[in-house]
């Protein structure tokens, strides 16, 4: 099993291009269509809290996914096999660096995987809003974040993403705690 989690992690980290949020669908391909490793509210949970913790997403996805199947070690099998591909691509570019970039074909397989990565994210984007739970306070904090991300790019704001996750957390908390004392309330008890 840690050497099934390595290379099945080792070949998504190898055939994806473009990163933690491209890798995602891969993923979900993978981990939950296929191999059936995790749930898709497994993987929307772990992806949330992977984008509010310190890490690339993906690896913080390949790690969570390891340690459900086989504990630390594999979590260590998956996060080795997630990494890899890249740290040997960009070792191996460095040493060739200034020939590599003259080299046409690569300069236009860049701009296509650049197109290609776009499209993967937002395929990502559109089957996780898909699959959320049809709740109006979701669908409400995910309507006002994406209305602050258009007019922060359109108005050329600086609104970092790490500020628009703590708001929708505080807003999902603050509903949390008023829907939990209202619940006390109706119940008769102390809050």
């Amino acid at each position: 099993m840690l050497l099934t989690l390595f290379l099945t992690f080792f070949r998504i980290g190898l055939f994806t291009f473009g990163g933690g949020y491209a890798m995602i669908a891969v993923i979900e391909n993978i981990c939950v269509g296929q191999k059936k490793w995790i749930t898709h509210e497994d993987l929307m949970n772990v992806t949330v809290i992977a984008e509010s913790t310190p890490g690339p997403v993906a690896i913080n996805c390949a790690t969570f996914v390891g340690y459900k199947q086989k504990g630390i070690l594999g979590a260590i099998a998956a996060t080795l096999g997630v990494v890899l591909p890249s740290f040997i691509i960009i070792w191996l570019i460095s040493m060739f660096l200034d020939r590599f970039l003259e080299i046409a074909w690569v300069a236009s397989a860049f701009k296509g995987i650049r197109i290609a990565v776009g499209i993967l994210i937002i395929d990502v984007g559109i089957r996780m809003v898909k699959k959320m739970p049809k709740e109006p306070l979701r669908w409400a904090i995910m309507a006002c974040a994406v209305i602050v991300m258009l007019l922060a790019s359109i108005f050329a704001w600086k609104i970092s993403t790490i500020t628009l996750l703590l708001a929708a957390a505080a807003v999902s908390l603050a509903v949390f705690a008023l829907f939990e004392n209202k619940q006390a309330g109706k119940d008769g008890e102390q809050p």
